[in-house]
């Protein structure tokens, strides 16, 4: 029989995130509170130099990224967090996305959901995978 050590039971026990990256403060608020009501934890992050600075990535559960971003787009963070080993699965929002960006974002496994945000498309997809269920 093995017993568990004391810190093995009381470590805590880290709260999925849903990590939302987006230059749009309006777009922020809006989904945050959103993704908050349903039970969702959120941090939100103004530009992809925020995201990167944060040290601790370990209950990124999910990434939501705008592909517009000033500076590193949605798709340059994803590459530069895939090789820091954040492996959470990613939705990209954009509006009109390239040929380019498709394949880039398939190559990836990044699943697109196109801007504006109207039906409940990128709410279904973050809970199914944050939470299992569909929306």
């Amino acid at each position: 029989m093995v017993l568990a050590t004391v810190d093995q039971i009381c470590r805590p026990i880290p709260v999925p995130v849903l990590v939302l990256v987006d230059d749009d403060p309006a777009v922020r608020h809006a989904l945050s509170f959103a993704f908050e009501t349903a039970g969702i934890r959120v941090v939100t992050f103004a530009d992809a130099e925020a995201a990167l600075s944060v040290r601790d990535r370990t209950a990124w559960s999910c990434l939501v990224l705008d592909q517009k971003l000033p500076g590193i787009s949605g798709l340059d963070l994803l590459e530069r967090l895939r090789a820091a080993g954040v492996e959470a699965p990613t939705i990209l929002i954009t509006t009109h996305p390239t040929r380019i960006t498709r394949q880039r974002a398939l190559a990836a496994g990044v699943e697109i959901v196109e801007k504006p945000l109207l039906d409940n498309q990128l709410s279904q997809k973050v809970r199914e995978i944050m939470i299992g269920a569909p929306g």
